[in-house]
């Protein structure tokens, strides 16, 4: 949720094909005056600009979207320009970076038949690589990272909604994460939760290509003897913290629940805590990082904590 007494200004970048375009549209959508591919060096210029016309006398927050596409684009002139903005009074300035997995990356510019623009006449792999170091620098930088690389377009979408949707009253966006370790941790996370303790469904043959949202599986993690009170902890942990954060003013708080492979335990485990949350007045957002993912035997063999481990 984005309120401030200063116009917020938001730069939206990242890998070519991570869902800039998606992002901006999205944006635009909800409120935002957005424009792409925009010279950062003129945005000074264009702060000073009146807004649209179309926008009436309001004055929406802006969204500036560039990559390495964008005109007089270099990367060190470019943090210099962002540490200038941000020392204006005025205004305060953000960015948004989105990140994508080089293999997904790959798999769109294939899909699409589009070619890298790093890499006209070279294979998308070469031109991806090569944006990934340019922007490197950038990305430490950036204030909110979103992956997209399990992420469809509505699940894109959905994500900017939730995080930079335009409110008149003070709020704190909580979203909820289930991923399977195995595949890395999510970018963000405020708070980890690891299930990995509890029965794992993915070593009964009828449950393993089922997920945590199927209600066979949810019945066999809940037979768990430390399921209960490990879903109580968790509940009056976040009961107690989230107030905390509301009233330090921490306009986002990120929940990660993490089992192996991320389509059983932490699926399960995030729509009950979610439900929970809702109960005692909170909205969380849920995602499911990995609930589409392949099941792979292997690393649930090397990581399952439950006593149940193959081949260890």
């Amino acid at each position: 949720m984005i309120v401030t007494t200063k116009k917020h200004v938001l730069l939206v970048t990242g890998l070519s094909g991570a869902g800039k375009t998606t992002a901006l549209k999205t944006l635009e959508d909800i409120g935002w005056e957005t424009i792409d591919n925009f010279p950062i060096r003129l945005v000074e210029r264009l702060l000073k600009t009146p807004p649209s016309r179309s926008h009436g006398d309001a004055d929406p927050p802006l969204a500036i979207g560039f990559d390495s596409r964008t005109r007089g684009f270099n990367h060190d002139n470019l943090i210099k320009g962002i540490k200038k903005l941000q020392e204006t009074d005025n205004y305060h300035i953000s960015m948004l970076y989105l990140d994508c997995a080089g293999s997904e990356l790959e798999r769109r510019y294939s899909e699409t038949r589009r070619r890298h623009p790093l890499a006209l006449d070279r294979p998308a792999k070469e031109g991806i690589a090569a944006e990934r170091n340019t922007f490197d620098s950038i990305r430490r930088w950036a204030d909110h990272v979103i992956d997209t690389t399990t992420l469809s377009t509505n699940d894109l979408q959905k994500r900017i909604r939730a995080e930079f949707s335009l409110q008149n009253t003070e709020t704190t966006t909580v979203t909820i994460t289930s991923f399977g370790f195995s595949r890395g941790l999510p970018n963000n996370i405020d708070l980890l939760f690891d299930v990995r303790f509890l029965s794992n469904p993915f070593w009964d043959p009828d449950l393993k290509m089922l997920t945590g949202l199927d209600e066979p599986v949810g019945e066999y993690i809940a037979k768990d003897s430390a399921y209960a009170e490990a879903l109580d902890k968790f509940e009056d942990t976040l009961t107690f913290l989230l107030p905390k954060y509301i009233k330090a003013g921490k306009a986002y708080v990120n929940i990660g629940i993490g089992c192996t492979g991320g389509r059983h335990r932490s699926v399960h485990i995030a729509e009950v805590l979610s439900k929970r949350l809702h109960g005692a007045g909170f909205s969380p957002t849920v995602v499911h990082r990995n609930l589409t993912s392949r099941p792979m035997e292997a690393f649930e063999a090397i990581q399952d904590l439950n006593g149940r481990n193959k081949g260890i």
